[in-house]
């Protein structure tokens, strides 16, 4: 959106495992309903359990990522078909939860014990073994449903885009009642590596539409962009958010001496 101010230093710059943390998670559920979930070995929570998650390493995309965690704490080879949900901790810090179906491998075994992990095994009730956290739950849940899905209302089938970003953006798709037509405006800003995405979010609102935000509801994510090929260059990644107003666009007000923004006929769509 022309003339808003970027909320993020200029001097910041994405840099995977410096100034940026993207974890990978595998949430793989069987056809008995079990989690796929492996015994940590690092000193500071072994014995413990928990799902195959890393941090991705320099150069990865984040299906890459997650195909490399899964194999290196569990033995079996990932093929990812979807995304299922991002967390964020701050504007730096996000965990990517992806599913897919299993290619081949051998469940790794108290023999095969390495640096990455003890072993790994499907797991019907998680409240069973000594978990190394709680926040896992949410995420089996969520994986759970997603496997037992049948008619009810999910997105198909969404992996990340490949496409190098530099920075850390987030997008806006925002839809807004008018009278006569429908206008979809594609605002983007820069997220704050120092603040949660709700607080960037909240700010750039408030930079479009004024200080009296009327009733609007985020609906979540459409779609994240990453790359991170080559290293250091393109670490950076862009959410885009789908975001509804209530009110028809007259009575909205949005600011548009400070955006000037104009809305092109292909830009018009119905909601």
């Amino acid at each position: 959106a022309k003339g808003v101010a970027p909320t993020a230093s200029p001097d910041y710059k994405p840099i995977v495992k410096s100034t940026v943390t993207y974890i990978a998670v595998g949430a793989l559920v069987n056809e008995n309903g079990e989690i796929l979930m492996m015994q940590e070995a690092k000193s500071s929570c072994a014995g413990k359990w928990y799902l195959p998650a890393g941090r991705i390493e320099p150069g990865e995309d984040i299906t890459e990522g997650v195909k490399r965690e899964v194999l290196e704490e569990t033995g079996l080879e990932m093929e990812p078909t979807t995304l299922l949900m991002v967390e964020c901790a701050s504007g730096a810090w996000f965990r990517f939860v992806l599913t897919g179906n299993l290619k081949c491998g051998c469940l790794k075994t108290p023999k095969d014990a390495d640096s990455e992990s003890l072993q790994a095994k499907w797991v019907k009730d998680p409240a069973e073994l000594n978990l190394r956290a709680n926040d896992i739950y949410t995420i089996i849940e969520k994986a759970k449903s997603y496997q037992a899905r049948r008619d009810e209302p999910w997105h198909s089938n969404m992996l990340p885009v490949l496409a190098p970003q530099h920075k850390l953006l987030l997008r806006l798709v925002v839809c807004i009642r008018k009278r006569k037509k429908t206008e979809v405006h594609l605002p983007v800003c820069e997220i704050n590596p120092t603040r949660n995405l709700h607080s960037t979010l909240k700010k750039f609102m408030t930079e479009i539409f004024g200080a009296d935000l009327p009733p609007h509801k985020p609906h979540g994510i459409l779609t994240v962009e990453h790359c991170g090929k080559p290293e250091r260059t393109n670490d950076g990644l862009c959410f885009t958010i789908l975001v509804s107003f209530r009110k028809p666009l007259e009575e909205v007000g949005i600011m548009t001496n400070t955006l000037g923004w104009k809305f092109p006929s292909h830009w018009v769509t119905s909601c």
